[in-house]
């Protein structure tokens, strides 16, 4: 429970990918599901305790969960719960986050370690407009 951190509104992984903690973002919508979830089961001192051991629940349990929400929502792509961290990553950068904040985010020591991460649409990898076609908006071009 205190790995929830509603003032800074970041959430506190620890012994994540690699054996790393980190700090990454926390959403309002994503506060407030935890704030209701907590109201109801009163976990502690685990937000998600395992129903067996009241331990902290192990990776394999979360993977079981992740594939069958995967299973019920008809998703048949292929790919596991750690795909999840990339399309992280790339929906920070399709929204202008900046490299070196989605590195910190996403806890890695090197900056080629994110480079990796990133798995852009077709329409980012076209990239923006030619500087060309952006003349248009001062009118037609002089006969």
């Amino acid at each position: 429970m205190t790995d929830v951190d509603p003032a800074r509104m970041t959430l506190r992984i620890e012994q994540g990918k690699g054996g790393k903690d980190r700090d990454t973002v926390l959403s309002r919508r994503l506060l407030e599901a935890l704030r209701g979830y907590w109201k109801i089961a009163r976990p502690a001192p685990w937000l998600f305790p395992s129903q067996e051991t009241g331990q902290p629940l192990h990776p394999t349990a979360l993977q079981r969960a992740y594939q069958l929400a995967k299973l019920r929502a008809g998703i048949k792509k292929p790919g596991g719960i750690h795909g999840l961290r990339h399309a992280f990553a790339t929906h920070l950068l399709e929204a202008g986050v900046d490299i070196h904040t989605i590195q910190r985010l996403l806890g890695h020591g090197y900056i080629s370690t994110t480079t990796r991460y990133f798995q852009l649409t077709r329409h980012t990898e076209m990239g923006p407009d030619s500087p060309l076609d952006l003349l248009e908006r001062f009118g037609p071009a002089p006969e």
